[in-house]
């Protein structure tokens, strides 16, 4: 699951609510262990998932840096470079 939480911050242009909804989602399921919640734990659940929203935008919004905004496109190339590595192509 934590596979998918991306790195955030630095990027031209800025993470998306979109993308930070989706990691603090992503952050909740490991915490919780729940892919989805039931019925009885829906509620807490969605909750949960709009405080961690809520603190990650205020984190991005306060950090700082010198440093250049990192390039999305670069950024998938070399993550798509290291998956192959690691797992390879998957085609037989």
């Amino acid at each position: 699951m934590c596979r998918n939480i991306k790195t955030l911050f630095n990027f031209a242009p800025p993470a998306t609510e979109d993308e930070i909804q989706a990691a603090s989602l992503q952050f909740v399921r490991k915490l919780s262990g729940f892919n989805e919640p039931s019925k009885a734990n829906e509620a807490a659940f969605n909750q949960a998932v709009a405080e961690v929203t809520e603190a990650a935008r205020r984190l991005l919004d306060s950090l700082v840096t010198r440093a250049e905004p990192r390039n999305r496109e670069i950024e998938i190339e070399r993550a798509r470079v290291r998956s192959v590595k690691r797992f390879g192509t998957g085609k037989s």
